[in-house]
């Protein structure tokens, strides 16, 4: 049996900021893993970054990686050793069945789930899928290099940061903690679905200093960077929506984890681009886009419907 509690509303947003906080901050405690730049201004052509100087440190930079992956690993598990204690507070005083680990597992949803789940949103992107099939860059056609594309993916500091650390990381903190401490307040499906992805939207707002920066610091410069962290806030608002939608629906962040990596390799969808690529095949491309909507809209709750998930009852 899985207690019920009443966390005060107030406190939630306190616990949910102190997640956000302590995720984002983790990359600025250490040196290693802040960013630095010159004062320098450039004049530089639109849409270009200025060279990297020498005693500059930028986020691609291999240390900077490194120190940045061991700072969110570190954050990530700070956030799920609050909810541990937050469990520990229920499970002694409601309930003696369910130690607090085991609330702390169920409640994070380090729980198995079924394979649909992980399948919608590759329906999703139907329309991207098959701009890449026309240009043969899937695995085993002839544009894709299994040295350059394979191993890289695998191996690469940046491929490993963007397609395993942070989908695993952020939806851990972002989805599975801050849902856990508004569940606990016992707020609405809806209110946990389309208020607190805003969290992990104004998380990444924090880029907008790193692309002023590194494109000159000057007047286009910051038009870059709020125009690029304006579309950002939207897209992974609008991505964190679903990812909630995933996480309460099945009760697990496994699904949340899969999507968020999935999403990264993708990229946005660029239905545009993929026709000026093939416009020989622009009504075949069209298609698939729509077929890709309209797919998503049915196989959504079909094939994440999960039988006794703790926030979906």
């Amino acid at each position: 049996m899985i207690p019920t509690t009443s966390l005060p509303m107030f406190s939630a947003h306190i616990f949910a900021a102190l997640f956000v906080t302590c995720y984002v901050g983790s990359i600025y405690v250490s040196k290693n893993a802040r960013l630095s730049f010159s004062k320098a201004k450039a004049d530089l052509d639109y849409g270009y970054a200025r060279p990297k100087e020498l005693n500059e440190r930028w986020r691609d930079d291999p240390d900077v990686i490194r120190a940045r992956l061991v700072a969110v690993g570190i954050a990530t598990v700070l956030c799920c050793a609050i909810v541990f204690g937050l469990m520990t507070t229920v499970s002694g005083n409601e309930n003696d069945q369910l130690t607090a680990s085991q609330l702390t597992r169920i409640y994070l949803g380090f729980t198995p789930t079924k394979i649909l789940p992980h399948l919608v949103t590759p329906v999703l992107f139907l329309g991207p899928l098959y701009g890449h099939f026309l240009l043969e860059s899937p695995p085993s056609q002839s544009n894709w290099s299994f040295k350059d594309d394979g191993v890289s993916m695998l191996f690469s500091l940046t491929c490993m940061r963007n397609y395993i650390v942070a989908p695993i990381t952020e939806e851990i903190v972002f989805r599975a903690c801050v849902l856990t401490v508004y569940h606990l307040t016992q707020a609405s499906r809806t209110r946990m679905i389309y208020l607190s992805p805003l969290l992990f939207g104004a998380a990444h707002v924090h880029h907008a200093w790193d692309t002023y920066n590194r494109y000159g610091r000057n007047p286009a410069a910051l038009k870059r960077a709020v125009i690029g962290t304006t579309f950002q806030f939207t897209y992974t608002s609008i991505f964190g929506f679903y990812c909630s939608y995933l996480f309460l629906r099945t009760g697990s962040v496994l699904a949340p984890i899969t999507a968020h990596m999935f999403c990264n390799i993708m990229g946005v969808p660029q239905p545009g681009y993929d026709i000026s690529q093939r416009p020989d095949r622009k009504l075949a491309i069209i298609i698939a886009y729509l077929l890709g909507i309209f797919g998503f809209m049915f196989v959504l709750t079909r094939w994440t419907h999960t039988e006794g998930s703790l926030y979906w009852i």
